[in-house]
């Protein structure tokens, strides 16, 4: 029974005492650079979805609070977003040989955003992101949309990260 603790409590220093890190990004972000300012991003779009707007921002904010050390700021940044949803789009997909009718939709949202590095001005930039995803047609918009937006809004805030701190754009 003492070894079992023994090696129960050995195992469990080691296991805390060992820290492996791994990295899908190669994100570069200078330690100068402190906070970040994410404006408002109106939605612009000829189709207007509701929550986009406020989705797309808070999750800028987020991928900063809990992949950065930097305070998100309302304004005022060492780094700032600034940008509009320009395009909110369904289109036909995928189209069968039998009927010519559409098996699949497609939701694609488009963001012009401005990126300002105040530390480092070369880093600066203004760009378009567009990402989609698909959904059954026999799905109703208002079915797949939460699901959907969240999915998109992901790849678009991991695109516009990206963008801002690696150099493979």
């Amino acid at each position: 029974m003492r070894y079992r603790i023994l090696l129960i409590v050995l195992s469990a220093v080691v296991l805390t005492s060992c820290r492996v890190s791994f990295s899908f990004t190669t994100a570069s972000i200078s330690p100068d650079i402190r906070s970040v300012s994410i404006a408002y991003i109106p939605n612009n779009a000829s189709m207007v979805e509701p929550i986009l707007s406020s989705t797309l921002r808070e999750a800028l904010m987020d991928k900063f609070s809990r992949q950065t050390r930097m305070d998100v700021l309302r304004e005022g940044g060492d780094i700032s977003f600034d940008g509009e949803i320009t395009d909110y789009r369904i289109t036909p997909e995928a189209v069968t040989s039998d009927d010519e009718v559409a098996s699949r939709m497609r939701l694609t949202i488009t963001v012009r955003m401005t990126f300002t590095n105040t530390i480092d001005p070369s880093n600066n930039y203004s760009r378009t992101f567009s990402q989609f995803s698909s959904y059954p047609r026999d799905k109703s918009l208002q079915e797949v949309v939460p699901t959907l937006i969240p999915e998109i809004v992901d790849m678009l805030v991991t695109d516009m990260f990206n963008a801002a701190f690696s150099n493979n754009w």
